[in-house]
């Protein structure tokens, strides 16, 4: 007899299969993110190496690497390459390591919808394995996939108190969100996500004592950062030109239409339902024009370029096959429209969205920065029908896997062609 608590023994052959391509992937050297392989070996690789050698020279020269990422998983590679455990070595346990975020997923998929088929939410929860930025980051270490591990770890004691209201996963979620901050910093403005919602639940005492943790525990970066100078948050970007070179951007059009369009880009699975399409066109009668000045008002102001590099699927697709930005454009209005639409239900739903857009301040904005955050915010921390209404139906899923293998067969047409 069917047991929807039971994990059926097919999708757990699904998972092997997905897995043993990962390790298929991993052995020949797949870089379907393009960037993940030469980030490897001309950024990660040799400050692994310098830190392993000379610790203290490298950590505190650590801004002239050109590196924006934290130097915390780098420092802690190394620990590992000098005990004398190869770089392939290192590479395969990080592989592996990359795992608990599908087993932390699936956790708080079955924590937060308790009542649905345990075998869909597996089923969701393995799709990651078909995630490009995912199998990149996985097969070639970075910091950025270790912190969206400690951040859904985060997510998952969140949800654990928001159930039970017991205290020690209030600390446990904001202790994992400041690991998650120190491996990729781009995690720490969720913090105002968390307090937003502690603040009606948590006593007082609780409020403050936790303020003053997080005080506490960012102060070594403030004076890494702010005392020693040594910010590679504001690590050279390219520019318009390959004579230019800038850092931070703080042009928030840019950022409200590319990024839009990336999180409309991996909610496309999850949007093809009746109920969707019938309220959305009400909606959009509805505020049609007040979306469409939001949207010309960032299109003035608007000066993203291919030279950046960057941009996301509808940017770098426009760019590609029509040498213009009229198809984004296009679909930054529709995402536009679609998140203006996944607003009016709460108002966590906006400030996860301006969250989202303040964790960029490079110039640069990479479709991997999102991929597969926005899936995980989407079914664990948005307050929408949509998420419910995707699990109430196995069909759903087919959606799902059919996305996820167009886009890694757009990926490889990418990487091999252009």
């Amino acid at each position: 007899m069917y047991n929807k608590n039971l994990i059926n023994k097919n999708n757990i052959y699904i998972a092997c299969v997905l897995y043993i391509s990962l390790i298929i992937g991993f052995i020949f050297d797949e870089n379907l993110n393009v960037g993940a392989r030469p980030d490897w070996f001309y950024t990660n690789l040799p400050a692994i190496k310098d830190f392993s050698e000379n610790f203290f020279d490298t950590l505190l020269n650590y801004d002239k690497y050109n590196h924006r990422h934290s130097p915390v998983y780098l420092i802690f590679l190394s620990f590992i390459s000098k005990v004398g455990v190869g770089f392939d070595t290192i590479r395969f346990l990080h592989l592996n390591a990359c795992l608990i975020l599908i087993y932390f997923f699936f956790k708080g998929l079955s924590l937060k919808f308790k009542t649905y088929d345990k075998n869909i939410l597996f089923l969701i929860s393995i799709s990651i394995f078909l995630s490009p930025t995912f199998r990149s980051l996985s097969i070639w270490p970075d910091s950025r996939i270790i912190g969206l591990i400690f951040f859904t770890l985060s997510i998952y004691e969140f949800l654990k108190f928001d159930e039970n209201k017991n205290i020690q996963y209030f600390y446990k979620t904001l202790i994992y969100l400041i690991v998650a901050s120190y491996v990729s910093p781009n995690f720490s403005v969720f913090i105002i996500f968390y307090y937003f919602n502690f603040f009606k639940k948590v006593e007082v005492n609780h409020i403050i004592l936790s303020f003053f943790i997080c005080f506490i525990s960012s102060l070594p970066a403030f004076y890494y950062l702010f005392i020693l100078d040594i910010n590679f948050l504001i690590a050279y970007t390219p520019g318009t030109n390959i004579n230019e070179i800038v850092s931070l951007d703080f042009n928030i059009s840019n950022k409200i239409l590319i990024i839009s369009s990336i999180i409309f880009f991996h909610l496309i699975p999850f949007l093809i339902n009746n109920k969707f399409f019938k309220e959305f066109i009400k909606f959009s009668k509805k505020n049609f024009f007040i979306v469409f000045i939001i949207f010309l008002i960032n299109l003035f102001f608007f000066d993203y370029v291919m030279a950046f590099t960057g941009g996301g699927f509808f940017f770098q697709l426009s760019s590609l096959f029509f040498n213009n930005n009229l198809i984004f454009y296009f679909f930054s209005f529709l995402s536009l429209l679609v998140i203006s639409y996944l607003f009016i239900f709460n108002f966590s739903n906006i400030l996860l969205y301006s969250l989202l857009i303040l964790s960029n301040i490079q110039n640069t904005i990479y479709h991997k920065y999102y991929d597969p955050l926005v899936m995980i915010i989407f079914f664990l921390l948005t307050f929408h029908f949509l998420p419910t209404k995707f699990l109430s139906n196995k069909k759903n899923l087919i959606t799902l896997y059919l996305f996820y293998s167009i886009f890694i067969f757009a990926r490889t047409i990418k990487y091999l062609v252009f």
